[in-house]
């Protein structure tokens, strides 16, 4: 029996492979007790079950004591065997024990997309899988599609998204595949219509953000979602840096409206003469503010590639968000305009940076770039950023 731990912020992962029996238990029972010693302000432990054989009683009173402490306790990956004992004996009444995945392969498949945090490949003439980068939680892949079903029920435009998958040692998502191509590509194809595409994206984002989120629903909260990603990335910045950051968080005001919070020009999709979103797993609540400096943050601001992550030239991308403000702000006088665009230039370095806390294992190499651009966007522009702060309380919904 071997055991061991992968800690992403607020919850615990057990990894467990062999077999738990009545020879093993006493010494697994030690080992996890030594593993979450630091570990005592979490509510949320999942153990990975895939690589586990077998248990017996022995083990599963571990696991019961385990859920006993635990509030959020549960058991992933189990195989057909071993869910079978947890199933006869009653323990899934009294805890969540989740069967394996099941494996899917891409060998062969053609890629039709590359982000951040995975790679989507056409699985068949109906359906995609989005295959998440090594390293990605079951946690962070399963928030990804319960925001999708939610928004989509709420009245966001996305596609249908139906289960989660297992890659060789990688989670996937899979997908309707849309009859569509990216906002980006039909930019890049077709220029000389990029002010109609801008009016269909800024529409889009005055779609959502009349759209009002109902209270105690399990779509979060953006500003706290904001704040734990700031504290998050603590481990790259320093306390003065994370401070700035927080005051920029802690001035956004309170709003409940629907965001997708990632609503780059590569994340929407053209089906016909209808626009879809993809990549759900930051929708939020909250002021629109926040959505659109994080798209601000993506099409104007962005560390990295415009080619590979928005999928257009950078002087393209530019161009496309500027109209795309025009129109979403159509009707303010210049000078409002000029307020409410130096507000999401200071809300948007945030996302900057926050970015990094999507996943634990984006490269060293990319870390050293956001922590070099950091002192030129915001270390030197610090009383500025405090300045406009100050005004955010007066972009009223």
């Amino acid at each position: 029996m071997e055991v061991a731990k992968i800690k992403n912020e607020g919850s615990v992962v057990l990894r467990v492979a062999g077999r738990l029996d009545t020879s093993t238990s006493a010494d697994f029972s030690a080992e996890v007790e030594r593993l979450l010693a630091d570990c005592r302000e979490t509510d949320s432990v999942t153990v990975d079950a895939a690589d586990m054989e077998y248990i017996s009683s022995s083990g599963l009173r571990v696991f019961l004591a385990l859920a006993k402490k635990y509030r959020h306790f549960r058991v992933a990956e189990a195989n057909d065997a071993v869910y079978q004992v947890f199933d006869m004996t009653g323990f899934t009444k009294i805890m969540t024990v989740e069967k394996a995945l099941r494996q899917m392969s891409v060998d062969g498949c053609e890629i039709v997309g590359r982000g951040g945090v995975g790679v989507v490949y056409r699985i068949d003439d109906d359906t995609i899988i989005k295959v998440f980068r090594e390293g990605t939680s079951i946690d962070e892949v399963r928030t990804e599609i319960t925001m999708a079903k939610e928004a989509f029920v709420l009245g966001m435009p996305t596609a249908i998204s139906f289960d989660i998958v297992r890659v060789g040692s990688q989670y996937g998502l899979v997908y309707e595949l849309l009859q569509a191509e990216t906002l980006s590509a039909c930019i890049a194809r077709d220029p000389g219509n990029i002010d109609m595409y801008a009016r269909r994206y800024a529409e889009l984002f005055r779609h959502l953000h009349t759209i009002e989120v109902p209270a105690g629903g399990i779509i979060p909260d953006a500003l706290a979602c904001e704040e734990e990603a700031v504290r998050h990335i603590s481990r790259y910045f320093d306390t003065a840096s994370i401070d700035i950051l927080l005051n920029i968080v802690h001035s956004i005001p309170c709003g409940n409206r629907l965001m997708h919070c990632d609503l780059q020009t590569k994340n929407l999709m053209k089906q016909g003469d209808e626009f879809m979103l993809i990549d759900m797993g930051e929708v939020c609540y909250g002021h629109p503010m926040i959505d659109l400096a994080h798209s601000y943050s993506a099409m104007m601001k962005l560390n990295g590639s415009y080619e590979q992550i928005i999928g257009l030239p950078g002087e393209v991308s530019n161009r496309v968000w500027t109209k795309m403000a025009d129109f979403y702000f159509e009707g303010l006088d210049a000078a409002d305009k000029a307020h409410r665009l130096e507000q999401i230039d200071v809300v948007s370095c945030v996302r900057g940076y926050s970015w990094l806390a999507l996943s634990d294992s984006f490269p060293d190499d990319v870390i050293r770039m956001c922590q070099q651009n950091f002192e030129e966007r915001v270390l030197k522009n610090k009383d500025r950023i405090i300045d406009v702060c100050h005004t955010l309380d007066d972009w009223k919904l």
